[in-house]
């Protein structure tokens, strides 16, 4: 790429010092706003260590960070500006603020080899409650985020909302030092491309949603990723008001995911459709992949969209293809594992591929197409409740006060390996399937399915 030299800007040139002590924050936005009022161009970063609060791009303009250079978020709440809009999640507004934020804004960039380093372990500020995300992007288009280092964020480390176009490519993403550690989410977008990126954290590496009926969230491509968290490496769902469709994942690795490899959750009265995912190799994930179709609208309880005032009817989940995945487990996966101290993920009890869905409202037309998983084992049926205990999955409109079988409840699994309930359409193609310890629980069941045609699984070298 040929860059004008009469459009790039230093910010050293309004008096940053790239020193990390002092907040260069206002010469590096005063760069940006003179580039965008000059109708674009290229504001770069080298040299040393640039401190700074909230930092907003502007149309037209691009920002490196060179390989030479640290932006670091300032320790100093105060440094970070309320109007960036908000976390979309009830009951964490400690996610609130944000270090780099752009609204409204066209054909920018944040690129270079450099690193941004959220300053993770310096928030929340005493007396104050925030912990930025790296960043937002509210309503934007023509985005490219390229080849960066970014380490440590406070909180998520990106969140697209209500956007479209969006390039992402060669990102190393580090996000293990506080809760919330998500990777790359995407809220109210489309037209977006993701490629060869590592995303390590301590949440979800990879998310859509979908929060608003005006911005359904479609045509994702992602591939050639590497995915390491702890609660699910790729997420579809949950947030679900509107519509997510046309999603396509291939050729991606998951390394230790203490939760869901593929996660699917329709929860909001939205669809789930055409959603294609081929090609996956895990090693050391609890849950290879697990969907559920139910409703939800918890007002004290964390994962509900903010923009959810009422229990919505149940949606539609349809479409599903999963093709050549390989899930290993290790001897690791015997172990209890926890984020931090004290939050359970996994266990053997709780493991394997799980659908799940009500009576009268089927997960359908799905495909596991050359699945191989071989799971830890070792679950005798004295260390969990009986079978029949398994809680049914219902519709809160219709049983408010029955408590429903859902992602986080019960913690312990029927079947050693396969528990799909309520799946219509079912298509299930060289399932091969073996334990490294015995397990005493049936290895797979089909509950309220209709199958297109009989199952083709193994299990431990026996074609059932």
């Amino acid at each position: 790429m040929t860059i004008n030299t009469q459009h790039i800007y230093d910010p050293r040139d309004f008096g940053a010092l790239a020193d990390g002590t002092t907040n260069d924050g206002p010469a590096i936005q005063t760069a940006i706003d003179r580039a965008t009022a000059n109708g674009g161009g290229h504001v770069v970063l080298a040299g040393g260590t640039f401190l700074a609060g909230t930092i907003k791009l502007k149309s037209n303009v691009t920002l490196e960070v060179s390989e030479s250079a640290t932006l670091l978020a300032s320790p100093n709440i105060n440094d970070y500006a309320a109007d960036v809009h908000h976390n979309r999640y009830r009951n964490e507004t400690a996610l609130d603020r944000c270090f780099i934020y752009a609204e409204d804004a066209h054909d920018f960039a944040l690129v270079g080899r450099g690193t941004i380093n959220g300053n993770a372990t310096v928030f929340p500020n005493e007396g104050s409650i925030y912990r930025p995300m790296m960043i937002r992007m509210l309503r934007c288009h023509n985005v490219h985020v390229e080849n960066l280092r970014l380490y440590e964020s406070a909180a998520w480390t990106t969140a697209f909302l209500d956007s479209e176009y969006i390039w992402i490519r060669g990102l190393d993403i580090k996000n293990d030092k506080r809760y919330n550690g998500d990777g790359l989410d995407f809220d109210g977008s489309a037209h977006v491309f993701v490629s060869d990126c590592y995303v390590r954290g301590t949440d979800d590496n990879f998310c859509l949603q979908a929060s608003s009926k005006d911005y359904p969230v479609h045509d994702f491509h992602v591939t050639n990723c590497e995915f390491s968290g702890v609660c699910a490496g790729i997420r579809i769902g949950l947030k679900s008001i509107s519509d997510i469709y046309n999603v396509t994942i291939s050729n991606c690795t998951l390394e230790r995911v203490w939760r869901e490899g593929i996660k699917l959750e329709c929860t909001e009265g939205g669809s789930i459709s055409d959603i294609s995912i081929n090609n996956i190799v895990m090693r050391d994930v609890t849950r290879p992949i697990f969907a559920v179709l139910n409703n939800r609208f918890e007002l004290d309880d964390y994962g509900t969209s903010v923009e959810l005032d009422h229990m919505p009817e149940i949606g539609t989940m349809t479409r599903i293809s999963i093709s050549n995945v390989t899930a290993t487990d290790s001897e690791e996966m015997a172990n209890v594992h926890r984020r931090f101290t004290d939050d359970v993920m996994g266990e053997p009890k709780f493991a394997g591929v799980r659908f799940d869905a009500s009576d009268g409202h089927p997960i359908e037309d799905v495909t596991i197409d050359g699945l191989r998983y071989t799971f830890i084992g070792g679950v005798k049926t004295a260390d969990i409740p009986p079978l029949e205990e398994y809680p049914r999955l219902v519709d809160k409109l219709a049983e408010p006060d029955v408590r429903s079988s859902e992602n986080y409840w019960p913690d312990w699994s029927r079947t050693a390996f396969m528990d799909l309930r309520n799946v219509h359409g079912l298509d299930l193609n060289r399932i091969r399937l073996r334990s490294i310890r015995p397990d005493e629980r049936p290895a797979v069941l089909l509950d309220g399915c209709e199958t297109y045609a009989d199952p083709d699984i193994t299990v431990n070298g026996t074609r059932r």
